[in-house]
C-alpha cells in the first residue's frame, strides 16, 4: 500500500477534524463511505471533551481497527480481543512515540510545553493505521 500520511494532513488544512482526517483517508479500506466516516468521527476530534479526552487521531485509529477486524457477530461477539490487541498496540507505540495519548497533555495545556502538534499528531496515527493495519 502506498502511502497517505500526507492526505491526512490534506483533509486537516480542508477543516477535517484530527479524527476525520485519520479516518476518512482509510475509510475505503474498511468499506465505510467518506461521509458516513466523516460523521462517525466528528465528536472524537480534540479529545473528545475538548482535550481532555484521548487524541482524536489516535481513537480514529481504533475505530478504523474495529471495522478492519471486527466480524460484525452480534450473537456470539467473538473478534473483541484481537480487536483490543489491535487498538492496544496503536495507543502502545503512539503513547511510545509522545508520551501520552491524552490530548490537553500532547498539547501542554496544564504545563505549557506541548509534547506534539496536531498535525504531529495525525501523522503518527496515520503511520501506526499503515503499519498495524494494513501493512502488507
Amino acid at each position: 500500500m502506498d502511502t497517505r500520511v500526507e492526505k491526512t494532513l490534506e483533509k486537516r488544512k480542508h477543516g477535517y477534524n484530527c479524527a476525520q482526517s485519520v479516518a476518512c483517508t482509510y475509510c475505503d479500506l474498511v468499506g465505510v463511505d467518506e461521509k458516513t466516516m466523516f460523521q462517525m468521527t466528528e465528536a472524537l476530534g480534540a479529545g473528545m471533551g475538548n482535550m481532555e479526552g484521548t487524541c482524536g487521531a489516535v481513537s480514529a485509529a481504533c475505530v478504523l481497527a474495529g471495522m478492519k477486524n471486527s466480524t460484525g457477530n452480534l450473537q456470539v461477539p467473538d473478534s473483541n480481543k484481537d480487536t483490543a490487541k489491535l487498538s492496544g498496540a496503536i495507543l502502545n507505540q503512539f503513547l511510545e512515540k509522545n508520551q501520552s495519548v491524552i490530548c490537553k497533555d500532547l498539547k501542554g495545556v496544564d504545563t505549557g510545553k506541548a509534547l506534539r502538534s496536531c498535525p504531529g499528531c495525525i501523522q503518527d496515527a496515520a503511520a501506526l493505521v499503515e503499519e498495524v493495519l494494513f501493512h502488507e
